[in-house]
């Protein structure tokens, strides 16, 4: 996963080494082709309504909205998604900003029980920025974050469960340890059985954050849950950013687990470049 930026003059408070500013000032789009294209870059910032356009969720079908999952991950160029156990080295200050961006549209983050340890996740916050277009959409202040967890074995004494803005989501399965699922209802958390036995089934969770209203669905990983929800064929998007770097070594893939029977086919959306990264967009073909 990249680690996430914020609005101008901030960043966003839920990866505590997110630091630095995004500043997009070289940034141009690659791809789909325009006159923008070939024009010179101009020297001055995306605003955040323009990343925003860049990456909308597609629009409601005329019988409703139908929930929409999509990745976010970054990757060096030889296939590391990590370095020494973090995203934060391998991304860069556009990708903080994106990601920000990425988030401010969803309704909830979906993320891996692992990747929360990891990284260290706090409470999303609500940005001032995407108030209004939060509140056009029906969306709440800022997005909930649903962990993934089959054992239950988190912190529940830290603030993304004790002092969400949103209450923070736990998806787990029926078999769930009884004592763990009281404590995560105890520190505010609500759980969600997305799975039967021990484990929660990728497509089941997908079902029932929709069914909760949270249809723009985010995950950032890590690369274990996002091997499972390619596995389970409920991804239809991946938003890849790809980093001029070389790391070698014995780093994840974006994705892990079992390999399917057959590759699946994704179609490029769009291409933006700056400063040698490349921020790529591809969605179920």
């Amino acid at each position: 996963m990249g680690p996430e930026g914020a609005g101008d003059g901030e960043e966003d408070d839920t990866l505590p080494h997110a630091t630095g500013r995004g500043t997009l000032l070289r940034m141009r789009r690659l791809f789909p082709v325009t006159d923008e294209t070939a024009a010179p870059a101009e020297d001055r910032e995306w605003s955040l309504a323009e990343l925003a356009a860049a990456y909308a969720y597609p629009a409601p079908a005329a019988d409703g909205r139908e929930p929409w999952l999509r990745a976010n991950m970054v990757s060096t160029l030889d296939g590391a998604a990590q370095h020494d156990g973090r995203s934060q080295p391998i991304s860069c200050p556009a990708d903080m900003r994106i990601f920000g961006t990425l988030r401010a549209l969803a309704d909830a983050v979906v993320v891996g029980a692992q990747t929360v340890r990891q990284e260290g996740y706090r409470p999303a916050r609500a940005r001032a920025e995407f108030a209004a277009a939060r509140e056009a959409a029906g969306q709440s202040p800022a997005p909930a974050i649903a962990v993934v967890s089959a054992s239950l074995d988190l912190d529940f004494t830290l603030p993304l469960f004790t002092s969400p803005l949103v209450p923070t989501l736990v998806l787990t399965g029926a078999d769930a340890p009884p004592e763990r699922v009281a404590a995560a209802g105890k520190a505010g958390a609500r759980v969600v059985i997305a799975g039967e036995g021990g484990g929660v089934d990728p497509a089941r969770a997908v079902r029932e954050l929709a069914g909760l209203g949270c249809t723009r669905l985010l995950t950032e990983g890590g690369p274990k849950l996002l091997g499972q929800f390619v596995a389970a064929g409920v991804l239809d998007e991946l938003c890849l950013t790809v980093s001029p770097m070389l790391t070698a070594g014995t780093a994840q893939r974006i994705a892990g687990g079992p390999s399917i029977p057959v590759p699946q086919r994704f179609a490029l959306t769009s291409i933006l470049e700056e400063d040698g990264f490349l921020f790529t967009r591809y969605s179920r073909g």
